[in-house]
This record gives C-alpha cells, sequence and structure tokens, in this order.
C-alpha cells in the first residue's frame, strides 16, 4: 500500500500552530504503515486515523486557564480556501503522548481535486495530543467540513450523527487552543 504525505500536512511546522515532527518522512510513513492495522474510523469514509509512536512529536495544544489571553486571525489555510477565524494562545509545544496521523484516500481528496501525490493514501494531518487518547476534530474544522464550506469535505454524517460529532469536539476544545 502506498502512503504520501499530502503538501497541506507541510504546514505543519516547528515555527507554526499546529502539531509537528523532528522526524523523516520515511520514519513518519513506515510507522503509519506498520500500525495500518490500528486504524481507527476517521469521521467518514474515506478517513482513517492511525496511532503511532508518539517518539519525536510535539503538540501544540494547551489547555486555557481563566484570563489567558488569546490572539486571533483571519486567513485561508491554504491559496484559494475562503479565510477562516482562528485563535492562539501563548505557550510552548511539548512532546506528545498520543498521536494520530490522519490519512485521507485517493477517492476522497479527488472529490474536491485536492490529491497532491499518486498514493493511495495521503497523510494530511498528524494530530499530536498531549495526553493519551483520540483528539477530537475540531469544532470550525467539523463544521467546515460538514456545510461543506471553503476547504472542507463532505462529512457524509446524518444531522444526529453531526451533532454527536459536535459535542464531543465542543466538550473538549471548550478549554483548549494552539499555540501561536
Amino acid at each position: 500500500m502506498k502512503i504520501a504525505f499530502n503538501n497541506f500536512v507541510r504546514r505543519q511546522t516547528a515555527d507554526s500552530p499546529f502539531s509537528h515532527w523532528n522526524l523523516f518522512d520515511d520514519v513518519v510513513v513506515s510507522r503509519v504503515q506498520e500500525n495500518f492495522g490500528k486504524a481507527k474510523n476517521g469521521y467518514r469514509d474515506g478517513v482513517v486515523l492511525v496511532p503511532v509512536e508518539p517518539e519525536g512529536f510535539f503538540s501544540s495544544v494547551v489547555k486555557l486557564n481563566a484570563g489567558d489571553k488569546l490572539e486571533g486571525e483571519f486567513k485561508a489555510r491554504r491559496e484559494g480556501e475562503d479565510p477562516r477565524k482562528t485563535l492562539h494562545a501563548k505557550g510552548q509545544k511539548i512532546p506528545a503522548k498520543s498521536v494520530d496521523v490522519v490519512l485521507y484516500r485517493k477517492d476522497v481528496l479527488a472529490e474536491n481535486k485536492e490529491n497532491t501525490t499518486d498514493a493511495e493514501w495521503e497523510i494530511v494531518s498528524i494530530n499530536a495530543s498531549p495526553e493519551e487518547g483520540e483528539l477530537p476534530i475540531m469544532p470550525d474544522t467539523l463544521i467546515a467540513n460538514h456545510f461543506q464550506l471553503s476547504g472542507g469535505t463532505a462529512t457524509n454524517m446524518s444531522d444526529s450523527e453531526f451533532v454527536e460529532a459536535l459535542k464531543k469536539s465542543v466538550l473538549y476544545w471548550k478549554d483548549k487552543a494552539l499555540v501561536g
């Protein structure tokens, strides 16, 4: 099975507000291939989350305290997308305690012409968590996906499935932010 990095994941650098890693690409791909049998279903068919060893990955998720200052931006995630609102907290990235590598199957990426390789699966995000367990999709991302806003990939969820996923997301992210 061929797995490759989608260009979108390249925005996840040490200087970004996102998770990052200090590993070579082939090491990340090897970890994904070794653990593909442990993949969890993502928010729709054709999206999977593969748990990998967290060594070498860093999380940008921080827990907020009353009075913490947040900074915001209104910018597109990539060229051709509409801008989105984002909030960031002050803080430092920390070594991850768990990591899920998010892969999209070729046909799902093709829906919006977002393939950047010819691989069967492309790594589109690496979600490094400061705690054990899966990091729920951020509410704004879930909403953009479900309502197919600019840059969103259809969830194919029923209204009740969407509400349940949104509830889980909001409850997790209500007191957290990414460092920026």
